[in-house]
């Protein structure tokens, strides 16, 4: 019988190993090696993300999670925006503090101050580094609500977070801030075991940020930073962002005319440029042509909604945060779709469904709109409006799996015809310690053992994350790598055993009783506006020939080559190819620079010589010269080229 004064600790590679109950998590790490102590940065107990201090009460799995880790990299950066509090603080006593969240690109931190200056910048940084010198211990401290009110006192926002917590003895949350030297803050961790692990950071830029991203409250000064374990790696991550920023989607954006954000007409909210607008509409010809030959069915579903269809989906109240306010009309409240899925269960529950007709497969280019956070609004990246590349698929669970390898499969198709070479799978399971999760585990099991059978199946890489499911089932995220070395989440997929039963979702079986559908939820190419600000960077505005919105530019040597030009403009058009012509009395060589900034696929001067012998001089964007060509034999090239989506 093993002793109540020790606990049994299971890793995760599934060995155990007995240590005396109380034993903390840095001392469990130090027992298999000083390397192993020194590279942790928190842990994993049981379901929870705790400090390396925690002491280890009962018998439960351990995973020490690194920098590498994605849970470690989120304590890492958010242990950083600390030192950033605690460096403005040092510098400027009047600033207050308010949050300082990880997010995708690093970590910020908003203060009520004055503007920051760029120089302000530089003084916080070096204090910064200073104060990671110290390598001060960070020590987590427990609070009552009123300990807590006390200790910020002087900082209303603070305040309004203590005051915003359920802090009833039952069912309630602690209320917890952290440590480090003469600073403290609100939090509820963990953090990394002292300032000293953050070897490599930097300021990244200023921005300005409203309270609770409302406008109707005060504008707040934000910074943002980037850390790392160490110089190298910083190094070599500002290496990285020099030339993301030469492909960076907003500044591309507006030099090839493909998209606006209007602050008029609010943040998040794309206008669609004529020739970006092209990109989009070649992206979801090609998925609908796509998915009518994989056995999709296209559907098109309401922009607003009375509330009620997501009391039943249970997004109210737990999704409102990221939901638009309601509208009241007709005394009834509507709310502006954030998601398609309660629309297509709508469209199925409408009639009677029968074994025979499984699997169903509903896709519909669906526009949603969310309330995201105004310091996450990025470009096309993170937005406000949305039209995603949505479907559903109904069917049996004996189905399920099967549907769901041809789900992965559909990924991969477009991955390679896109030239997407790096991509994986994160299974992202429940966190069990959480409430927000809905439905018995039960269901919880059968939904993973589902789609793991079907990842396994696909033989696609997949790592496992055992957080970050939906509230109500596991779900895959699709990472792809862009050329910069920047990772995105393309798309999320799921099956569901949750809300099919929420909506009463039912259909008649071969044995004529009725049974419940799986749902699956699949969008490969995400929404257009994310996934084609990836393509930007990606292919630094450089797009293959059938996605690019100019495919060819013509350029006149003289205005008497000008009838010529058009001529061959026509036929071209005809033939369904864009064209651009100049026409300008500008000098060649600047004509030429020119259409290759504007990145179109291939250049064509037409001269004297062109004219007379009926042919056009092709050069590509790239300032390869191919000489004169015969227009027909070059037409057909294009098309071909255009047919078989050539990279």
């Amino acid at each position: 019988m093993v002793s109540t004064s020790t606990v049994i600790v299971t890793f995760p590679d599934g060995s155990e190993k007995e240590y005396p109950k109380g034993t903390t998590c840095l001392e469990v790490a130090k027992s298999i090696s000083e390397g192993l102590a020194r590279a942790a940065i928190a842990a994993k107990l049981g379901e929870n993300i705790v400090d390396l201090s925690t002491p280890i009460n009962h018998d439960a799995p351990l995973r020490l999670l690194k920098f590498e880790d994605d849970e470690g990299l989120k304590v890492f950066r958010h242990s950083s925006a600390h030192v950033l509090a605690h460096a403005v603080r040092e510098l400027f006593p009047y600033a207050k503090p308010t949050i300082g969240p990880v997010v995708e690109e690093g970590f910020y931190y908003d203060f009520d101050h004055e503007p920051f200056s760029p120089e302000d910048l530089l003084k916080i940084e070096k204090r910064m580094e200073e104060i990671v010198a110290r390598q001060l211990p960070i020590e987590r401290k427990v609070l009552n609500k009123k300990q807590a009110c006390e200790l910020f006192k002087d900082n209303p926002y603070k305040i309004e977070i203590i005051e915003s917590k359920d802090t009833s003895e039952v069912g309630g949350v602690q209320i917890t801030a952290y440590k480090q030297g003469d600073f403290i803050d609100l939090c509820r961790g963990p953090h990394v075991p002292n300032t000293g692990v953050l070897k490599a950071i930097k300021l990244i830029k200023l921005a300005g940020a409203y309270w609770r991203a409302n406008q109707k409250n005060k504008q707040l000064q934000r910074i943002y930073g980037i850390s790392f374990p160490d110089k190298k790696q910083l190094a070599d991550y500002l290496k990285m962002l020099e030339e993301a920023k030469k492909r960076d989607h907003r500044i591309l954006g507006k030099q090839l005319d493909l998209f606006e954000v209007s602050e008029d007409v609010g943040p998040g909210l794309i206008f669609w440029l004529p020739k970006g607008n092209i990109i989009k509409e070649e992206l979801e010809d090609w998925a609908k042509e796509t998915e009518k030959k994989w056995g999709y069915q296209r559907v098109t579903t309401p922009l607003i909604t009375k509330e009620g269809i997501f009391y039943t989906s249970e997004h109210l109240p737990h999704y409102k945060e990221s939901m638009y306010a309601p509208m009241k009309i007709d005394n009834d409240n509507y709310y502006i779709k954030p998601m398609n899925c309660p629309f297509h269960h709508t469209i199925y529950a409408c009639r009677k469904r029968s074994y025979r007709e499984l699997p169903l497969r509903l896709a519909e280019y669906g526009w949603c709109h969310r309330f995201e956070d105004s310091g996450a609004l990025m470009g096309m990246m993170r937005v406000r409006g949305m039209q995603m590349n949505d479907a559903h698929i109904y069917c049996t669970k004996q189905q399920a799996i099967q549907e769901f390898v041809d789900v992965i499969r559909l990924h991969q198709y477009y991955y390679e015809v896109l030239g997407i070479a790096e991509y994986w799978m994160e299974l992202c399971l429940r966190n069990t310690t959480s409430t927000k999760y809905h439905g018995d585990d039960a269901m919880w099991k059968e939904a993973e053992d589902l789609m793991k059978k079907a990842m396994d199946l696909s033989g696609v890489k997949y790592v496992v994350q055992n957080d970050g499911a939906a509230f109500y089932g596991p779900k895959i995220d699709f990472q792809i790598k862009s050329a910069t070395g920047r990772i995105f989440t393309a798309s999320t997929n799921q099956i569901d055993l949750f809300m099919p039963k929420k909506f009463r979702l039912v259909y008649t079986a071969e044995d004529g009783k009725e049974h419940t559908p799986a749902v699956i939820h699949r969008a490969p190419l995400g929404t257009h506006e994310r996934f084609v600000g990836f393509l930007i960077e990606h292919f630094a505005g450089k797009f293959p020939l059938w996605l690019n919105p100019v495919h060819v530019k013509l350029l006149t040597v003289a205005d008497r080559h000008i009838p010529y030009a058009e001529i061959l403009d026509e036929k071209f058009v005809e033939a369904g190819i864009r064209v651009e012509v100049d026409s300008r009395a500008e000098s060649i060589p600047k004509k030429i620079r020119e259409a290759q900034l504007s990145q179109a696929n291939y250049i064509l001067v037409v001269g004297d010589a062109d004219e007379k012998d009926g042919t056009v001089t092709v050069r590509t964007r790239d300032n390869v010269v191919h000489g004169p060509k015969n227009p027909d034999a070059f037409l057909k090239q294009l098309l071909e080229e255009i047919r078989t989506k050539k990279k």
